[in-house]
């Protein structure tokens, strides 16, 4: 079976409940669609279970782009050289990823050894960009956040990082006719026209699993693609 589940934020409990309720086996493959870092209380602690999980694949969202700067900045000896090689980017970055809920995944950082920061580090450049995957005939593009600057005519491969990490899928626009583009990056809760905010939209070829884990009364989500059975965390 394959799994995708939505945007953890470092909620630990939530993500073991609702591998429980998975019961997934070795066999089985776990998607994971991004911002599994910062606002909750245990953004480390989720990057250390999925390290164990060979079955597990890895989407970055843009609060990993913004964590991978941080923490090899945070990472690195406090020098003048190291002072000096601040760039306005840089610290732009560092301002935003503050402002989005970097506390904890910076607090649980500070709490590895020097090995193991390195290993986090690496296991986080290992994230995809996509993934493409043909289930019961049926294919599937899973990305974090959408298709920004979308064309009916560009590939997958003409989209920037930016247009699939940060930019916001348009759930009133089918991108494609025979392919189903599951997303997280914006809660169900701010789709206009969802009847069912917090839970699992789909409209348009568009599966949107976002359900606002790591906000209050959100929940993770995530949905088996073999059976479209749909499965919920309890509430925050």
């Amino acid at each position: 079976m394959n799994y995708v589940i939505g945007d953890i934020h470092g909620c630990y409990n939530q993500f073991m409940e609702i591998l429980n309720l998975i019961q997934l086996k070795d066999t089985d493959t776990l998607y994971m669609l991004g911002d599994i870092v910062d606002r909750g209380p245990h953004p480390i602690k989720v990057l250390l279970k999925l390290m164990e999980m060979p079955n597990a694949i890895c989407i970055v969202g843009n609060h990993e782009l913004m964590a991978l700067d941080g923490l090899r900045f945070l990472n690195t000896q406090i020098t003048a050289e190291s002072i000096d090689s601040i760039d306005a980017n840089l610290l732009g970055n560092l301002i935003d990823w503050q402002r989005n809920g970097s506390e904890t995944t910076i607090e649980g950082f500070k709490q590895l050894d020097q090995g193991m920061r390195h290993e986090v580090l690496e296991f986080i450049m290992d994230f995809s960009m996509y993934e493409e995957l043909t289930v019961n005939g049926q294919k599937y593009l899973l990305v974090h956040a959408g298709l920004g600057d979308y064309s009916p005519e560009k590939r997958i491969e003409d989209y920037s990082l930016k247009n699939l990490v940060w930019d916001r899928a348009d759930y009133n626009t089918q991108y494609f006719e025979d392919t189903i583009v599951v997303t997280g990056h914006t809660p169900t809760q701010f789709i206009e026209g969802n009847p069912n905010p917090g839970r699992i939209y789909k409209h348009l070829n568009h599966i949107a699993i976002d359900c606002g884990c790591g906000m209050p009364n959100g929940r993770l989500a995530a949905i088996c693609l073999e059976t479209g059975e749909e499965y919920y965390s309890s509430e925050l």
